[in-house]
């Protein structure tokens, strides 16, 4: 057997890979977090699939959860948020299936961010403006930052800046950055991207904290800095330009 790691989007289920949809109709089991997986995405399943909500469970009754799947010779269809590359906790779970010699691939999904710049229309690098996105998090409250990846530091790069499970320190985002990117910086949170119930709070960094709080947004939230996201005066790309050498037509 093999767990099927699937990304599964940012939230749409029609986000959601071909290949992941047919891995998920394939598999007897399927292991998702119910807080963040929508329902609709469980409508690829086949009947009588044995379905796990993760958002109670521990680690280790996940990792056993997946071991008697194992031991039954099933196919297991593991469902998580966005793509697994970035805050995924995929490396934890490998971990422990790799110890137990237990099978696994990635299927990878539309990462939140992604999904957010598509509601806001717009590229995050820009020729002359931005070529660097920098995708980063806060640790008010989660796992502490490596040291060199402080906040301060990566602002000193003026890069695009697409900061996940930050939203609820949203102030002392703002007043981190401001020093780097000025306070007319542009910032944006996209909220629940995807969702129904999607919300964009479009600013500066002197407004943005601000109209998040009055907006009530504290969670599940995509927040993003720098110039790219309003600029509009920029050149085209070396593959446009005027300038370019092309060959003569055949």
């Amino acid at each position: 057997m093999t767990v099927h790691f699937i990304g599964a989007g940012p939230g749409a289920a029609d986000l959601l890979t071909l290949r992941g949809a047919r891995l998920i109709s394939e598999c007897p089991v399927c292991v998702y977090a119910g807080s963040l997986v929508p329902g609709e995405v469980l409508a690829h399943t086949r009947a009588g699939a044995r379905l796990v909500d993760t958002q109670h469970l521990s680690l280790d009754e996940i990792v056993g959860e997946l071991r008697a799947a194992h031991e039954r010779g099933e196919d297991v269809a593991r469902l998580q948020s966005g793509d697994l590359s970035i805050y995924s906790a995929l490396g934890e779970q490998t971990r422990r299936l790799d110890e137990l010699a237990i099978p696994w691939d990635v299927t990878p999904g539309v990462p939140a961010f992604a999904a957010a710049a598509a509601t806001l229309r717009r590229e995050l690098t820009l020729p002359g403006v931005a070529q660097t996105v920098i995708l980063t998090r806060h640790s008010s409250r989660s796992t502490a930052m490596p040291a060199g990846e402080e906040l301060a530091a990566l602002a000193g790069h003026r890069a695009t800046l697409v900061l996940h499970l930050a939203v609820q320190a949203i102030e002392e985002i703002a007043e981190t950055l401001t020093p780097h990117y000025g306070a007319a910086c542009p910032a944006v949170v996209v909220a629940r991207a995807s969702w129904p119930d999607e919300l964009v709070i479009a600013g500066t960094l002197a407004t943005v904290a601000g109209a998040v709080r009055e907006a009530g947004v504290r969670r599940t939230a995509i927040v993003f800095v720098g110039p790219a996201l309003a600029t509009a005066g920029f050149a085209d790309s070396h593959l446009y330009s005027q300038a370019r050498e092309r060959p003569a037509p055949a």
